[in-house]
């Protein structure tokens, strides 16, 4: 079975910068996209930035400038480097396999058509 773990959260302050990693699983990299997305409780679930089957990469404009998202093929692990953090980064942050772009009402995790994986907290003080 496909499974996904990320890891890499944290407390920061502000201006600080964190590296999450997403392990994959039961899924060679170059078979889905795989994507970054972000919950506040109560929020709704947020795409962040994907890197495609291709390589190919996209930010949302929330992202770009700051994060960047990158793959180890041989680890078959997806990374999203976020620095110049901000307050409101703070979020549950998951990675997934799939194409779910834009925002989504509901839990993150309830998203039809994504493999998702736990989440990893990164809080960011000011």
């Amino acid at each position: 079975s496909v499974q996904l773990a990320e890891s890499g959260g944290g407390s920061v302050q502000a201006g600080e910068s964190l590296r999450l990693a997403c392990t994959v699983s039961g899924l060679p990299l170059n078979a889905r996209n795989v994507g970054w997305y972000r919950q506040v409780p109560g929020d709704a679930c947020r795409w962040v930035s994907r890197i495609d089957r291709d390589g190919s990469l996209h930010y949302a404009d929330s992202a770009k400038g700051r994060f960047a998202i990158s793959q180890d093929n041989i680890k078959n692990a997806v990374y999203l480097e976020m620095r110049a953090l901000k307050p409101e980064d703070t979020a549950v942050y998951y990675c997934a396999a799939g194409d779910m772009v834009g925002t989504w009402l509901g839990s993150c995790r309830a998203y039809p058509g994504n493999t998702w994986g736990q989440g990893t907290q990164v809080t960011v003080s000011s």
